[in-house]
C-alpha cells in the first residue's frame, strides 16, 4: 500500500513538473505571438510609407490605427448660460500680449474678433510663487492659462519637456471638456503672473455667440418675402447651408445686368444700392445690418436689377442657388406639408416592448473562460470608462447575454445620470434589426445592469485591427447597416453621436448592429444642442466650434467611418487631441491612391464642413445616401429583410462563444455604494 502511494506521489510530482513546463511554454508562445504582432504592425507601417505617404511630414502616423483618443462624455449645460466672473481691465500692452498669444495658438486662433475681445475682457489674473505647481499631471483640470510674466517648467513623468515663457498658452484642452492633465507645469525660479480662464466661461462666450447669431439670422430670414412661408425647421436648414463672406470698401457684391445666383444677408457694415441711369450710377438706397438682397435669384433665373457695393468693410451671410435647391424644394416653396413638419417636430413618445420581460437577475450566471491564462475567470467582452460588459447565460434556457455593468458612483461623479436613464429609455423602446436589443435592466446599491443581446461576431474594431483594412464590398455592407440604423433613429428624432468601429457589433450571421447609446439625444427638428461630446477623431466641426449641432453630425461621422474602414485609420488623427481638432477644422481630406472615385465622392460629401450641405442632411434626407453610387450594388430591401449573405462572415472565427472578443482579466474591485436615488425609475 505504501509503495502504491509512493508511486502515485511520484506520478503527481511528475505531472506537476509537466504542467509547469507546459505553462512556461504557453507563456513563451504568448510572448512570441506578441512579438510577431508587433513586427506585423511595423511591416504594415513600412508598407504604408511605400503605398500611402504620410499625411504630415513632421508627424508620421501608422496606417492601421491601434488606439483611440479618449471619448468625451457630454457635460450638462444650462439652457441660459451666464458669465459669472467679472471683467478685468487690462492695459494696452497686456491686451496686445493676450491677443497675440491667442492668434498664434493653433486652436484659439479660430475664434472671431468678438470672441477674442470677450476672452481678453474675461481672463482672470493669477500669481504663483517659485516652485508652485499650476497644473499637476493626472489631475482633472478646467482652466487654460496665458503666461503674462515669468518662466514655467513643463514635466511629464518626472522628465523635463520644455520651458514656458511670456506669451505662451497652456492647458487649453481643459476649456473644451473635462480631461486629465497630461503634464505638470511648475513655476521656475521667479514669481509668475498668469491670465487664466475656466471652461464654463469659455463655453459661455462661444455658445452664447453662436446662439445669438443663429437667432439673429432666423429673424432676418423671416423678413424675406420669398422665405416668409417656410417654418423654423426649414429656415434652420438654410442657416446651416449659409457661409460667411467678407468684402472690402468699394467691392462690388452684385453687379447690375449679371446673372444672379446668390442671396445675401448683411451681418456687419453698409451696402450701397445703385442703378445705371443714362450711363451714370444713381444711388437708390443704403442697406445695413439685417437687410438682405438677391432673394429672387434663389427661385428663378434672373439678371441683377441693381449694383450692390460695399460702403466700407462688409460681412454677409450668403447661400448659392445650387445649395439652396439641395436644401429646400423651391418649385413653389410650399412643397413641405406644414402639418406634417409640425407633427415630426414633436418629441416622440417612447413606447416600451409589448412583451414583458420575464428575465430575473438571479437567473443570470456568468460564462467562464475554458482555456488560456484566464481559465476559470468570468468572460469579459469589453471594458470602458464607465464599467465593463460581461458574458452571461441562464441555467434553464442556455441563451447568451451581454450584461453592461456600470458604477453608479462614477455616473454621479461624471454627471451622467440623465444620459444613463435616456440610454435605457431608448434601448427599451427600440425595435430595429440594426440596433442591439435590451432585454432587461437591474440595479443594486453599487451598480446598474443592462442585459442586452449578445452579438457573437465581436466588434468591427477588433476585426479591423486583425485585417488592417476592409475590402470595399465589406465596407459597403457594414456602413449600409449603419445607414439603416440611422434611418430608424432619425425618424424617431434621436441622434446617435458616437459612431465608431468600437460601437459596431457583428451578430452570428455577420450583420452589423449599433451598440452604446450613452451619447444619444432626442432633438426637435430645427433646434440645436451645444454639448461638447463624442470621440475626437469622429467629431464634426460644429461640435468643436460650439456652434450648436443636430442630426448632421451623424452623417459627418458616417463619412469618417467609411474612410477608416477602407484605409485602416481615420482621416484626422494624432496622438494629441488638439491636433486632431485642428485637422478637422482645416478639413483637408487626403485620400490614398487605392480608394475608388465613388468612395472619395461619398466621403467628401458626408464630410462637408457646412452641416446644411452634407449628404443626408439636404432636402432628400437619408435617401441621398442610399442613392449614392458607392452603394449602387446594395439591395436595400433585401438588407432590411435580412436576405443578403453578409460578406463579413469570413471575419468571424469559430470556437467558444467568446472567441471573437479580446480577453480581459477579472476585476476584483468593488464600486462604492451610491444611495442618492437618481436611479429611482431605472
Amino acid at each position: 500500500m505504501e509503495k502504491q502511494l509512493e508511486e502515485l506521489k511520484q506520478q503527481l510530482e511528475k505531472q506537476c513538473l509537466i504542467n509547469q513546463d507546459l505553462e512556461r511554454q504557453n507563456k513563451d508562445l504568448e510572448k512570441r505571438l506578441k512579438d510577431k504582432e508587433k513586427l506585423l504592425q511595423q511591416l504594415q507601417s513600412q508598407y504604408q510609407d511605400l503605398e500611402f505617404p504620410s499625411r504630415d511630414p513632421n508627424e508620421a502616423e501608422p496606417e492601421f490605427r491601434t488606439s483611440r483618443a479618449a471619448v468625451i462624455a457630454p457635460e450638462p449645460i444650462p439652457e441660459m448660460l451666464e458669465i459669472s466672473c467679472n471683467k478685468v481691465k487690462k492695459s494696452e500692452s497686456e491686451t496686445s500680449l493676450i491677443v497675440k498669444a491667442i492668434q498664434k495658438n493653433d486652436f484659439l486662433s479660430r475664434l472671431d474678433d468678438e470672441q477674442i475681445a470677450m476672452m481678453v475682457h474675461l481672463l482672470m489674473s493669477s500669481h504663483f510663487k517659485p516652485g508652485e505647481e499650476v497644473i499637476k499631471e493626472g489631475l482633472e483640470g478646467d482652466s487654460m492659462y496665458i503666461v503674462a510674466a515669468g518662466d514655467l517648467i513643463v514635466t511629464q513623468s518626472g522628465r523635463t519637456l520644455r520651458t514656458l515663457t511670456k506669451g505662451d498658452v497652456f492647458g487649453e484642452l481643459a476649456i473644451l471638456y473635462n480631461c486629465k492633465r497630461t503634464a505638470t507645469v511648475k513655476v521656475a525660479k521667479t514669481p509668475v503672473h498668469l491670465w487664466c480662464m475656466e471652461r464654463q466661461t469659455y463655453r459661455t462666450i462661444v455658445t452664447n455667440k453662436s446662439k445669438k447669431k443663429r437667432e439673429q439670422l432666423m429673424g432676418f430670414l423671416k423678413t424675406s418675402r420669398t422665405l416668409k412661408d417656410l417654418n423654423d425647421a426649414q429656415l434652420s436648414k438654410i442657416i446651416d447651408s449659409m457661409e460667411e463672406v467678407k468684402f472690402q470698401d468699394k467691392d462690388d457684391i452684385v453687379r447690375e445686368g449679371t446673372e444672379g445666383n446668390t442671396f445675401y444677408i448683411i451681418l456687419k457694415g453698409e451696402v450701397l444700392v445703385t442703378k445705371n441711369v443714362n450711363g451714370h450710377q444713381k444711388q437708390i438706397r443704403k442697406m445695413g445690418k439685417g437687410e438682405h438682397f438677391g432673394e429672387q435669384a434663389l427661385i428663378r433665373e434672373i439678371l441683377r436689377t441693381a449694383t450692390c457695393t460695399a460702403d466700407g468693410p462688409v460681412t454677409c451671410f450668403s447661400i448659392d442657388k445650387e445649395v439652396f435647391e439641395e436644401t429646400i424644394p423651391v418649385e413653389h416653396l410650399e412643397l413641405f406639408d406644414d402639418s406634417k413638419v409640425m407633427q415630426e417636430a414633436k418629441a416622440p413618445e417612447m413606447s416600451s416592448f409589448s412583451p414583458t420581460s420575464t428575465l430575473k437577475f438571479k437567473d443570470l450566471v456568468p460564462v467562464f473562460y475554458q482555456e488560456g491564462r484566464y481559465q476559470g475567470d468570468p468572460v469579459t467582452l469589453g471594458v470602458g470608462g464607465f464599467g465593463r460588459v460581461q458574458l452571461m447565460t441562464t441555467v434553464n434556457h442556455g441563451k447568451y447575454y451581454a450584461m453592461k455593468r456600470v458604477s453608479k458612483k462614477q455616473i454621479v461623479a461624471k454627471r451622467q445620470e440623465e444620459h444613463m436613464l435616456f440610454e435605457k429609455k431608448i434601448l427599451k423602446a427600440i425595435q430595429c434589426d440594426f440596433i442591439v436589443k435590451l432585454y432587461a435592466a437591474f440595479k443594486d446599491t453599487r451598480y446598474i445592469y443592462m442585459v442586452m443581446e449578445f452579438c457573437s461576431g465581436g466588434e468591427i474594431w477588433t476585426k479591423l485591427k486583425e485585417v488592417g483594412r476592409f475590402d470595399e464590398h465589406v465596407a459597403v455592407f457594414c456602413t449600409a447597416c449603419v445607414v439603416e440604423a440611422y434611418a430608424y433613429l432619425h425618424n424617431k428624432n434621436i441622434m446617435y453621436r458616437d459612431l465608431k468601429p468600437e460601437n459596431l457589433m457583428l451578430d452570428m450571421r455577420g450583420y452589423v448592429k449599433l451598440v452604446d447609446f450613452g451619447f444619444a439625444k432626442e432633438l426637435i427638428r430645427g433646434e440645436k444642442t451645444y454639448s461638447f461630446v463624442g470621440t475626437p477623431e469622429y467629431m464634426a466641426p460644429e461640435i468643436i466650434k460650439n456652434q450648436g449641432h443636430d442630426f448632421a453630425v451623424d452623417f459627418w461621422s458616417l463619412g469618417i467611418l467609411i474612410f477608416e474602414l477602407l484605409v485602416g485609420s481615420p482621416p484626422f488623427s494624432s496622438s494629441e487631441p488638439q491636433k486632431i481638432y485642428s485637422k478637422i477644422l482645416d478639413g483637408e481630406l487626403k485620400f490614398p491612391p487605392y480608394l475608388s472615385e465613388a468612395a472619395k465622392s461619398i466621403i467628401s460629401k458626408l464630410c462637408r464642413p457646412r452641416p446644411g450641405q452634407r449628404l443626408g442632411n439636404t432636402k432628400n434626407g437619408i435617401k441621398d445616401v442610399r442613392h449614392h453610387r458607392w452603394y449602387s450594388s446594395m439591395n436595400w430591401h433585401k438588407l432590411r429583410m435580412g436576405q443578403l449573405d453578409a460578406p463579413t462572415v469570413w471575419l468571424i472565427r469559430k470556437g467558444p462563444c467568446y472567441i471573437n472578443f479580446d480577453k480581459f482579466p477579472q476585476d476584483y474591485s468593488q464600486a462604492e455604494e451610491e444611495l442618492s436615488g437618481w436611479d429611482r425609475d431605472f
